[in-house]
């Protein structure tokens, strides 16, 4: 008996494998997904591996399945992991009123970028 994934059902699974683009997560009864870039956290995100590594075991939620190609998508920031990855990693709101335009953000990251740099070389 297959089981069925459904568009807002949070899940588990495990990071089986990681690309530019997003990182792919075995699910139950050997099914995989797909977490995109934009849905690992809130924020930017440069590299998935400040995030994300192979092997790790994480909480998803389905954003959208689609029978007929055998795609899963997924969201890590639509779960309380979202929150989670955040302090992990660069961006982190804690202001608590949510979303802010990106020109608001735009000098922070400039200058995250200038310190991130000034440490490689």
């Amino acid at each position: 008996m297959e089981s069925k994934f459904e568009p807002g059902q949070t899940v588990t699974g495990k990071i089986t494998g990681i690309q530019p683009y997003g990182a792919f997560v075995a699910l139950e009864h050997g099914r995989q997904g797909l977490v995109h870039i934009s849905e690992i956290t809130h924020g930017f995100v440069r590299d998935i591996h400040d995030y994300l590594t192979v092997g790790d075991e994480i909480t998803v939620k389905v954003l959208s399945v689609n029978e007929d190609e055998s795609k899963i998508s997924l969201s890590i920031r639509a779960t309380d992991e979202g929150g989670r990855n955040q302090r992990r990693g660069i961006q982190i709101d804690d202001d608590g009123d949510g979303f802010h335009p990106l020109q608001d953000k735009l000098q922070e990251w400039i200058e995250q970028s200038m310190k991130e740099e000034r440490k490689k070389g």
